[in-house]
């Protein structure tokens, strides 16, 4: 059994097949262990078996499934040898839509007599929520829940229900099977005896609605793959639209070409203040399926320059989730903008706090930032206007229960139920010593200071220049300056002529040499002196892989090339470095990123993942994969524009 995962991604909605199509409903190992097979809508796995059998076996892989295709297609046939070739040959594509999965079969007679074929698709929805089938083995108590199976003219249907929560997954197909049979286990086989004619040709189509709970949409399920590939491909035409690629370097126009299809098929649904309907980047596929502040925030900044209609869905978006009360179990207060939004059955009935979470100190500035970028790119002073209430009340947050004030920066403590860590190194061991301590008590992480000083800057601009409110802009100026001060005295460890990670609670500089000082260079907090000596150090061997800056210096007890955010190297974070890089003057070295990545993403399709390996270039000629990367990441697909209007086509 082959344990490679394929995706397909279509809104909020994506499918994890293996190299035949088939979807087993097992834990991913080895290559694939982050990624679970099943057909997944909201959270939910929609379908957690779906196997083709030809003549009762398992067949044979001619042409896998290929990565990277609106609609997948492989080849398949039944099991034989040299002395007995295969009877039939079976044509496999797939597509999903929204909330809807499509697959077409076409069998091929390879005899020249007429021949008789048995088809079997082997299906079942077993409804489990994603939290339950992550690395962490949690279980969950699900009292009362029942499921059901019902056997239609054309297919099956599986439900499921939990006191209020229901959802159901329909399958049908064209022609209609012959028959549908139990086989002891609740999945349900749809069976076709294909009569075919010498060398003569059958075709099935499948479809498969998946209706989760509280969905009350009219849904359809696309007629065929092919109908779905081209949505996609008009989905990606408008976001390219306008976008001047540069024609000197083909390597980063293919990779900006690339992250915008991917960016179209991102887009999930949200509401606005008002109740719109908005669409938003999605944070990433299998795991982030759904609007993740910060994620949505980084994209939005990252896109800005060439589609800023992303930037305004995604603020009304967060602006909608604003917290308005406090809540310890949700970390939730007054101001605070949302982390994560989900919409499953453990998150409904309260098993898991990510319903609404608010887990996150940089989600609140950079909602500020990316209010006072678009307003300075668009001039969409309305948006500015209808945003000021929220905008107040974030800075609000930041002032108060965010820390400002009271501590001088933005602090976070570990959230027993949720996240450890709440800066964009949200792993439990990312913020630690040079030696691997991990921090203690309240933590002062750099990065989030760097947004935190532009937000302020950027808010008071918008006050003066579209509020009318001057004396607020002044206030804001003041505490961004005092925060600067603060923050060149508290962190900058003059030994190594660099910014500490973090201060823990007790004040102690957390010493590990980390790509977050890059932020501070996109975010301008550095006096000139110490950012160009910053950005010079992030280029030497022991940051930079040759692929990219590693989010841990080499070197240090705590570094490990294939930690999540210990060593390796993640695409968006380098392109926030490579921005600052170009922001202090440091153009060779905003170049020698940007062509990093450029040359990473060639080597995989133009498509950069979530995060590589940290191993250098020098020893590895290809970047090697990171083992539980999203394989389509909002950031990463964003990060080639960012990386594009650092450096142009240079």
């Amino acid at each position: 059994m082959t344990d490679r995962r394929h995706l397909l991604v279509y809104g909020g909605t994506f499918a994890a097949v293996d190299d035949r199509g088939d979807i087993s409903g097992v834990r991913g190992t080895g290559a694939s262990a982050g990624s679970p097979e099943g057909l997944f809508v909201r959270d939910a796995r929609h379908l957690s078996r779906w196997q083709l059998t030809v003549d009762g076996t398992v067949p044979e892989t001619l042409s896998p499934v290929t990565d990277g295709e609106a609609a997948t297609r492989c080849v398949l046939v039944p099991r034989g040898g040299r002395d007995e070739p295969p009877s039939c040959t079976v044509f496999r594509e797939q597509a999903v839509g929204d909330s809807s999965f499509v697959e077409s079969l076409r069998v091929v007679s390879n005899r020249p007599e007429a021949t008789t074929v048995c088809l079997a698709v082997t299906a079942d929805a077993d409804f489990a929520d994603q939290f339950e089938l992550r690395a962490d083995h949690r279980t969950y108590a699900k009292t009362g829940a029942v499921r059901r199976r019902r056997i239609l003219d054309d297919g099956v249907e599986f439900g499921y229900r939990r006191g209020a929560w229901a959802s159901c997954t329909t399958v049908t197909a064209e022609p209609a099977p012959d028959g549908v049979e139990e086989t002891g286990t609740g999945a349900r086989r749809l069976v076709w005896r294909l009569e075919l004619e010498p060398h003569g040709t059958a075709e099935l189509v499948l479809r498969v609605m998946a209706r989760p709970h509280g969905e009350r949409r009219a849904l359809r399920v696309p007629r065929s793959p092919a109908s779905v590939a081209g949505r996609l491909q008009a989905l990606g035409n408008e976001f390219t639209e306008g976008v001047a690629f540069p024609t000197g370097r083909p390597d980063l126009a293919a990779a900006c070409a690339r992250g915008l299809a991917d960016l179209a098929a991102l887009q999930v649904r949200a509401s606005g203040p008002d109740g719109e309907e908005l669409r938003v980047p999605a944070a990433g596929a299998p795991w982030f399926l759904t609007l993740l502040g910060r994620d949505a925030l980084l994209t939005s900044l990252f896109t800005l320059p060439y589609r800023p209609r992303t930037a305004a869905a995604t603020l009304l978006a967060l602006a909608a989730a604003q917290a308005t009360e406090a809540s310890p179990r949700t970390v939730s207060q007054p101001g605070k903008i949302v982390h994560e939004v989900r919409h499953g059955e453990l998150a409904h009935f309260g098993q898991v706090p990510f319903g609404r979470y608010y887990g996150s100190v940089d989600a609140t500035p950079l909602f500020l930032v990316l209010l006072g970028a678009y307003v300075e790119r668009t001039a969409d002073t309305a948006l500015a206007r209808r945003l000021e209430p929220h905008a107040r009340a974030a800075v609000g947050w930041m002032l108060d229960h965010g820390g400002l004030t009271t501590r001088g920066y933005l602090v976070y403590r570990a959230d027993q139920g949720g996240l450890a860590n709440q800066n964009w190194k949200d792993s439990p061991g990312s913020i630690c010593s040079a030696d691997g301590v991990r921090a203690t008590g309240a933590v002062t992480a750099a990065g989030a200071q760097g947004y935190a000083y532009d937000a302020l800057r950027r808010t008071a601009w918008t006050a003066r220049t579209v509020w009318g409110d001057a004396s607020y802009a002044a206030l804001l100026e003041q505490a961004a300056a005092h925060l600067r001060d603060r923050f060149q005295r508290d962190f900058w460890m003059p030994d190594r002529s660099f910014p500490a990670l973090a201060l823990d609670g007790a004040g102690r500089q957390v010493d590990a040499l980390a790509s977050d000082a890059g932020h501070l260079l996109w975010s301008g907090l550095l006096d000139k002196e110490y950012g160009e000596v910053v950005g010079r150090r992030l280029l030497e061997p022991d940051f930079f892989s040759g692929w990219g800056v590693r989010t841990l210096a080499a070197g240090q007890p705590a570094y490990h090339p294939l930690s999540y955010h210990r060593g390796s190297v993640w695409p968006h974070d380098n392109a926030l470095i490579a921005l600052g890089l170009a922001r202090y003057g440091l153009h060779d070295e905003a170049r020698a990123v940007a062509h990093a990545l450029v040359d990473a993403a060639a080597a995989t399709g133009h498509r950069l993942p979530e995060v590589l390996a940290g191993y250098g270039r020098d020893t590895h000629a290809e970047p090697v994969p990171y083992p539980h990367a999203c394989a389509r990441e909002s950031r990463s697909a964003a990060a080639p524009l960012a990386l594009l209007t650092a450096v142009g086509g240079a």
